[in-house]
């Protein structure tokens, strides 16, 4: 089964590092976060990965041609200009008739793939999204009448639900896909959402995106430890 990464993006939010280079080249300790993205497909078995190119595209194509690996991996040059749903709808029309896994190009997550898998195909749906409680980034207060009663760091748990970025769709999703300037986020999911099409994989255990300095740091102390997190696989 192959893994669509999306990887085309220009990465404004942490433009300190993407002025040479797209983000998902974007370095944590030493090695791309699309390195650790495809490690943890790998670590389940899944070795085969087309990764949707725009942004400087050519050093992502480079990094590939590099690697010393039995992953299979395949550049595919999605534009410049297009948006996450251009994207995928590029890469399901190149992989064909297919169910495939797919995921942004900066994100960690130790999410249990089989169960996600068996998942979907039990649901009977187009496309399945894994749903992740955001990293908790503000203190909590409560007060009465005036009075602080309450101030401390706000658990995560307290947190609404979200897109986490890991999904299972099927190729007719493309289906759901007007045009290359469409966002998957705010065209297709809702579209699939309207027909009944888009299930919801509750996924508890370690999520951490990159959208800044600070997450990149995170992260990167994270890739210290003997496992990382997004390596020691959801139950």
């Amino acid at each position: 089964m192959k893994v669509i990464i999306l990887a085309g993006g220009l990465g404004t939010r942490i433009s300190e590092e993407t002025v040479d280079k797209p983000k998902p080249m974007v370095a944590i300790n030493g090695k791309p976060i699309l390195w650790h993205i495809m490690s943890i497909y790998a670590a389940q078995g899944i070795q085969d990965f087309v990764v949707a190119t725009g942004y400087k595209g050519e050093v992502i194509s480079k990094w590939i041609a590099s690697l010393n690996t039995n992953w299979k991996i395949k550049a595919l040059d999605t534009g410049i200009s297009t948006m996450t749903g251009g994207r995928i709808r590029r890469c399901l029309d190149y992989i064909g008739d297919e169910s495939v896994f797919a995921t942004y190009g900066d994100g960690l997550a130790n999410v249990n793939l089989n169960k996600l898998l068996k998942f979907h195909q039990n649901q009977k749906r187009l496309a399945t999204m894994t749903a992740v409680r955001p990293p908790a980034r503000f203190g909590v207060l409560e007060s009465n009448n005036g009075l602080v009663t309450h101030f401390g760091e706000k658990n995560q748990t307290d947190s609404g639900w979200i897109n986490g970025g890991f999904f299972v769709v099927n190729s007719s999703v493309k289906n759901y896909i007007e045009d290359d300037m469409e966002a998957f986020e705010g065209h297709a999911l809702v579209r699939l959402v309207a027909d009944k099409q888009l299930s919801a994989y509750h996924h508890g255990g370690f999520w951490q995106p990159m959208d800044t300095l600070r997450e990149k740091m995170t992260l990167s102390e994270l890739a210290n430890l003997s496992t990382p997190p997004w390596l020691e696989i959801s139950d």
